[in-house]
């Protein structure tokens, strides 16, 4: 079964639009684990807006499922993950000031700069995936980085979806094939929701891990976060 990680940044984006510590989110943390989450990520960005690098140290304390630290290997971001060791690391090409996830690596282009940064992550006994985009020319690069894992970028499957699954799963479909044959694990994220996850877990069966947290968290406004978690599991078995 693929794994559901929950990305639980939205929580702290709620928290601190007042301020104070409602919700609280280490203990969102741990009730996502206990309503059957199977892993828990956080992507802590430079401005904390939403995740703040001492709600990272705290989360290590707590979580006891799987924790992914997803973010921009700056010189901070690679400190916090090498103080806090998480069991993953993603790295995620972003800029500054981006509002989400907008690409995946060049992994052709930043070779050398992946190559020593996973190196490094490795060292420090974590797994390492890095975001990609479906293209299999980006995931062959991948394999000579020395990255455990890939992240496939999926917004694009996402906004596909809608018009033709088919086409949309392809490109994913061609580059999870060819990550398998190259001994690359597969992890997948970015606008999935309970619409288009159960095509793509069923067409992409190699798949080990899906990060899920905007569309979860606006699901759980209206079913609740237990039955939300429980929805997004069932679309995965």
């Amino acid at each position: 079964m693929t794994k559901l990680s929950v990305n639980i940044n939205k929580i702290a984006t709620l928290r601190n639009a007042r301020g104070g510590d409602r919700p609280n989110v280490v203990q969102a943390a741990k009730d996502c684990e206990r309503f059957g989450a199977q892993g828990i990520t956080v992507h802590p960005r430079p401005d904390e807006r939403h995740i703040r690098y001492r709600d990272v140290y705290d989360l290590k304390e707590v979580v006891t499922t799987e924790f992914n630290i997803e973010g921009n290997p700056t010189p901070d971001f690679l400190k916090l993950v090498k103080e806090v060791k998480p069991d993953q690391v993603t790295l995620v090409p972003d800029a500054p000031d981006a509002i989400t996830s907008n690409a995946g690596w060049d992994t052709i282009r930043h070779k050398d700069f992946l190559t020593q940064t996973i190196l490094e992550l490795k060292e420090y006994g974590m797994r390492v995936s890095i975001f990609v985009n479906p293209d299999v020319g980006m995931v062959e690069g991948a394999a000579l980085v020395g990255t455990d894992r890939i992240e496939l970028y999926t917004e694009a499957y996402a906004t596909g979806y809608r018009n033709s699954p088919e086409q949309a799963i392809a490109p994913y479909a061609n580059a999870a094939q060819r990550a398998q044959q190259l001994g690359l694990g597969i992890n997948a994220g970015h606008d999935l929701d309970l619409d288009n996850l159960k095509y793509l877990k069923n067409n992409l069966p190699e798949l080990a891990e899906v990060s899920i947290g905007h569309a979860l968290i606006c699901d759980a406004l209206y079913y609740g976060l237990e039955n939300t978690i429980q929805l997004y599991l069932r679309q995965l078995k």
